[in-house]
C-alpha cells in the first residue's frame, strides 16, 4: 500500500495490525535467530565458548552503535518531512544517511578489531575466554562495512510502506543467518569464529536485497546529490540519541556486569547472564518491532499536524506492548527450568542452582518494562528526543549502576535483582515525563 494512504487513511486499530504485526513478526524472527545462535555456540561448542559469545556481545552491539545512531536519527525526521509534504529534504536525508552508515562502519570497525584483546584482558578474561572471544569480536568488526547498515534499511522499508517486505526480509536472514551457522559450526566444525560469520553472512545478503529497490529508483525514498549541512548533522544526531545512548549505556552496564559476574561467580556466573540476555533478547524485540514499527506512522501524522490521530496509534501501541510484555514475563516464571536446558546442553548442578532462581527473579522486569519502552519510542516519533534519551540512559546505565550499589549487600541475588528495580524505577520516571509532555503541548495547543 501506498505509505502515504496507509499512515493517513487506515482506521488506527487496522494500522496497528498492518504495521505492528509484520514488524512483531519481523522482530521475532529476529529474537528467535538470538536464541539459536546461543543455543549452537553453547551445545555444539561448550559453556566456554557460550561465556565467550556473552563477554563479547556488548561489543558488537556497540559496533552497530553508530550506525543505529545515523539510521534511527534520520529515519524520524524522514518520516516528518515526508508528512510535511517535503520529499526533496526527505530524499537528501536518506542519502546523506546511507554514506554516513558506510563510512562510520569502516573507522569504527577497524578501530574495535584492533582494541579487541585489550577490551578482553581488562575485563579479567583468562586465556581460555580470550581467544574465542576475539575471534568472534573481530568477525564482526571486519564485516562492518557490509552489515551495519542493516538496521536502518528496515527502518526505510517500513516509511516507505513495504513492511510486509522489511518482515519477509527479517525472517529470510534470521533463517539463512541459523543454517549456515549449523553448517558452519556442525557440518564444518569451526570454531566461534563461524557463528559470527554465519550471522554477518545473512545480514549482508538481506540488505542487498533491501537497498535494490532504492538503487533502482523504485521507492517513494530516493537516491539523490547529497548535500551536507550542519542542520542535517544536528538533527541525526538530536533523533538518534536516545537509541546510541541506549546502546552504549547498555553495553557499558554489560560490560560492569560480567567483569562483577566473573570476580563473584565466575563463568557460571556469565552464562547465567547469558541466559538473561539470550531471554530479554526473545521479548525485547518483540516490544521494539510493535513500537518501532508505529514511529514512521506517528511520525508521518505529527508532520502533517494531525495530533490526535498520532496520540490514537500511540494508544494501541500501549495496549499491544503491555499484553505482550506481561505474557512474556509469565513464560519466565512458569518454566526457568525449560529455558535453561534449551540454550545449555550439559548443565551442571551449580548452573541450574543459579540460573533457575535467576530467572524467576529475572521476569519480574517485564512487569513494567513494557510502559517506559512505549513512552521513549512515542516521545523520539514526535521529536522529542531530550525526553526519549533520558529515559532510555536511565534504563541502560544509571539506574542498573545505582542499584548495584544498593543492592550489593544480596550478592548475586541483587544482581538479579537490578532489571527489576530499573524497570520499577523507568517507569516512574517516563510517567512524569510524559505527563510533563502532554500538559505542555496541550497547552500550546489550545494558545
Amino acid at each position: 500500500m501506498d505509505n502515504k494512504k496507509l499512515f493517513t487513511e487506515t482506521p488506527p486499530t487496522k494500522l496497528f495490525f498492518r504495521a505492528a504485526i509484520p514488524g512483531a513478526i519481523g522482530m521475532l524472527a529476529s529474537s528467535l535467530y538470538t536464541l539459536a545462535d546461543g543455543m549452537l555456540v553453547g551445545r555444539i561448542l561448550g559453556d566456554t565458548a557460550f561465556a565467550a559469545l556473552n563477554l563479547a556481545m556488548p561489543f558488537v552491539i556497540i559496533n552497530f552503535s553508530l550506525a543505529d545512531l545515523i539510521g534511527v536519527g534520520s529515519a524520524v525526521p524522514i518520516s516528518i518531512r515526508l508528512g510535511e509534504k517535503n520529499e526533496k529534504e526527505a530524499g537528501n536525508i536518506f542519502t546523506c544517511a546511507c554514506i554516513l552508515i558506510f563510512l562510520t562502519a569502516i573507522l569504527f570497525g577497524w578501530a574495535i578489531y584492533l582494541a579487541a584483546p585489550w577490551l578482553f584482558r581488562v575485563m579479567g578474561a583468562d586465556a581460555d575466554l580470550l581467544e574465542p572471544a576475539v575471534q568472534y569480536l573481530r568477525v564482526y568488526a571486519l564485516c562492518s562495512p557490509l552489515t551495519t547498515i542493516t538496521f536502518a534499511v528496515d527502518n526505510y522499508l517500513r516509511i516507505c510502506g513495504r513492511i510486509r517486505r522489511s518482515m519477509i526480509l527479517n525472517i529470510v536472514s534470521s533463517v539463512l543467518s541459523a543454517s549456515l551457522e549449523f553448517i558452519f559450526l556442525f557440518v564444518f566444525r569451526w570454531g566461534i569464529w563461524g557463528a559470527a560469520l554465519a550471522t554477518c553472512t545473512g545480514m549482508f545478503t538481506c540488505s542487498a536485497i533491501a537497498l535494490f529497490p532504492f538503487i533502482r529508483g523504485r521507492m517513494p525514498l530516493k537516491f539523490c546529490k547529497p548535500r551536507f549541512h550542519g542542520a542535517l548533522f544536528r538533527q541525526i544526531i538530536s533523533c538518534g540519541s536516545p537509541s546510541f545512548l541506549s546502546n552504549i549505556a547498555g553495553r557499558i552496564t554489560s560490560v560492569l556486569m560480567n567483569t562483577i559476574l566473573l570476580k563473584a561467580g565466575g563463568a557460571v556466573a556469565v552464562s547465567v547472564y547469558g541466559i538473561l540476555m539470550m531471554a530479554d533478547g526473545c521479548i525485547q524485540p518483540l516490544l521494539y518491532g510493535l513500537c518501532d514499527s508505529l514511529q514512521p506512522a506517528i511520525g508521518y501524522n505529527w508532520g502533517a499536524r494531525d495530533y490526535s490521530r498520532s496520540a490514537a496509534i500511540g494508544k494501541r501501541c500501549f495496549v499491544a506492548s503491555a499484553i505482550l510484555s506481561v505474557a512474556g514475563a509469565a513464560v519466565l516464571f512458569a518454566f526457568p527450568e525449560e529455558i535453561v536446558r534449551l540454550v545449555i546442553r550439559d548443565t551442571t548442578p551449580e548452573l541450574m542452582e543459579m540460573a533457575v532462581p535467576a530467572l524467576m527473579l529475572f521476569s519480574l522486569t517485564y512487569l513494567l518494562r513494557w510502559f517506559s519502552f512505549a513512552v521513549q519510542s512515542f516521545m523520539s516519533a514526535v521529536e522529542k528526543p531530550l525526553y526519549a534519551s533520558m529515559i532510555s540512559v536511565s534504563i541502560a546505565l544509571v539506574f542498573p549502576v545505582i542499584l548495584i550499589g544498593v543492592l550489593w549487600p544480596l550478592g548475586l541475588t541483587g544482581l538479579w535483582l537490578n532489571h527489576f528495580g530499573t524497570s520499577v524505577l523507568a517507569a516512574l520516571l517516563a510517567g512524569i515525563l510524559l505527563i510533563k509532555f502532554w500538559k505542555g503541548f496541550s497547552k500550546k495547543t489550545a494558545e
